[in-house]
């Protein structure tokens, strides 16, 4: 095999379409778009969601719901996530987002009470469930908000 022989596959390339070349070729005079009207002329065509005129769905559909700009959103760390640490450590949200297991603490972190704590740690976050307070204590560890 030659670089003059190598050809690419059947199919794969697609010869553009030339519009306006004469009438011989079917898509003289008219450039396929047909006699007048809107999408006839340069520049023509409706927006996306044009329905002819009559009142669109966007517009028939109620509004609903609003955002709370002033939401405090916290980043979400589960107990089970804190039985890597060894025992003693006083975990933080730096030591969180060191080890990975938070990425980026949005307004704070929030400790849930999902799974179980084998560990005595000293945890410090901005929020806590009342499950997460329990089981840290009955291990014998403490809890403190930042």
């Amino acid at each position: 095999m030659k670089l003059h022989e190598l050809s690419s596959a059947i199919g794969s390339r697609k010869t553009r379409k030339r519009v306006g070349r004469g009438t011989s070729s079917g898509m003289g005079k008219t450039s396929t778009r047909g006699h007048k009207g809107q999408n006839a002329r340069s520049g023509g065509g409706v927006r996306p969601g044009f329905e002819g005129g009559q009142n669109p769905l966007y517009r028939r559909l109620p509004k609903r719901g609003f955002t709370n700009r002033f939401r405090t959103e916290y980043a979400i760390v589960n107990l089970e996530d804190l039985n890597n640490f060894a025992a003693g450590t006083e975990v933080t949200p730096e030591v969180l987002m060191e080890a990975g297991i938070v990425k980026a603490p949005k307004d704070g972190i929030k400790i849930l009470g999902n799974g179980e704590i084998t560990v005595k740690l000293t945890v410090k976050a901005n929020k806590f469930s009342q499950s997460a307070i329990e089981k840290i204590q009955a291990v014998g560890g403490q809890t403190e908000v930042i």
